[in-house]
């Protein structure tokens, strides 16, 4: 789907060229902080309504692009909907975020597990896909998404959230063949997901690890990055996505910085717990790097906000390949105006190094 875009600094920043300005996005930048958000999410009924509903996800993506100059839109949708599409049930308790019905309990249950067809159980996140990429008009670039397959298994087999997946992690030391049984087809139910996105219209993608950083150093390697690695091989393997960056985010796993970068992705996506400059010392020139300011900046005021923006902006240096970022997503309770201050004071402060 060729396309001149209005504003491809985002995509310039993850080729590791040069632009203009610092680009920003945030994680969860389409959420509960912003009032519009909340009012189309009761009109939805519920949150699984309004991401299953094309036109309302399309709606919500575009909210705060209507509010900040932001460089880029990731899709609204929610990281299960892959083990979703398995047969798990995903459902929502209030108070207690995600939940399934019938979570991996057995051998039996992996056995049962197939990779979803894109075009018929997971066909609502490509036709929201479909229509924000028609809604934006080149206005900025789409980024599509997916929960990696360690994060995802940890979900399916814990069946909901967790402080420690213990569950998981013995099935990990226990039953070591079944885990990786269980994440090859999650890896594969992934790349597949994350080319449909493409061939409907997404212009990046990005993998969420949300729960690499709780393996130990052996584990990790073994259970997360193994599989985060055939992901991006077979992105790398095919005409759709051969050629769109795409970034790795790996919570809380700063020490697998050199690995993750050799996974063969464009990008790593940074928390809040490494300096930039660290980060970009040990990467050097083979990744671009996203992040990373600490999401509860947003409760400072502005002047603080704009003070430690041009900090981490500096801290980078006036060099290719940063796209701003927090170093996780941003919380309900932020106020807005925080969020604009955040956004204007990254390309003031981007402009100004580049000026050095």
């Amino acid at each position: 789907m060729a396309e001149t875009l209005a504003n491809d600094r985002f995509l310039r920043a993850l080729r590791r060229e040069e632009t203009d300005t610092t680009p920003v996005w945030i994680m969860r930048q389409a959420g509960r902080y912003l009032p519009e958000y909340r009012a189309t999410r009761a009109r939805a009924g519920s949150f699984m309504a309004l991401a299953q509903a094309p036109e309302l996800a399309c709606e919500v993506t575009l909210q705060p692009l209507q509010r900040f100059d932001l460089d880029a839109a990731i899709l609204f949708s929610d990281i299960l909907t892959i083990p979703d599409a398995m047969g798990l049930g995903l459902y929502f308790a209030e108070g207690e975020g995600p939940k399934f019905e019938r979570p991996i309990d057995s051998a039996a249950d992996v056995d049962k597990l197939r990779v979803p067809d894109m075009d018929d159980e997971l066909r609502y996140v490509m036709d929201a896909v479909r229509l924000i990429r028609s809604e934006l008009a080149g206005r900025v670039p789409l980024i599509g998404f997916s929960g990696s397959p360690w994060t995802l298994a940890c979900y399916m087999v814990q069946g909901s959230g967790s402080r420690d997946f213990a569950k998981v992690k013995a099935m990990a030391w226990n039953a070591p063949a079944l885990m990786h049984r269980l994440l090859d087809t999650v890896a594969q139910s992934v790349a597949t997901y994350l080319i449909a996105q493409a061939e409907a219209g997404a212009q990046a993608l990005m993998v969420f690890d949300t729960w690499g950083g709780l393996l130990s150093p052996g584990m990790f390697h073994e259970f997360s990055l193994r599989y985060l690695a055939q992901v991006t091989h077979a992105l790398k393997a095919h005409s759709a996505t051969a050629e769109l960056p795409l970034v790795l985010f790996s919570k809380g796993a700063n020490g697998h910085l050199e690995a993750l970068a050799g996974t063969g992705c464009d990008a790593l996506g940074l928390d809040w717990t490494i300096a930039l400059s660290e980060a970009r010392h040990r990467v050097g020139d083979k990744v671009a790097l996203q992040g990373n300011l600490d999401p509860s900046t947003l409760y400072a005021s502005p002047e603080i906000i704009t003070r430690e923006v041009h900090a981490a902006i500096t801290d980078f240096g006036p060099h290719p390949g940063h796209v701003f970022n927090l170093g996780h997503g941003v919380t309900p309770g932020v106020d807005p105006d925080h969020v604009r201050a955040l956004v204007d004071a990254v390309h003031d402060a981007g402009r100004r190094i580049r000026k050095r």
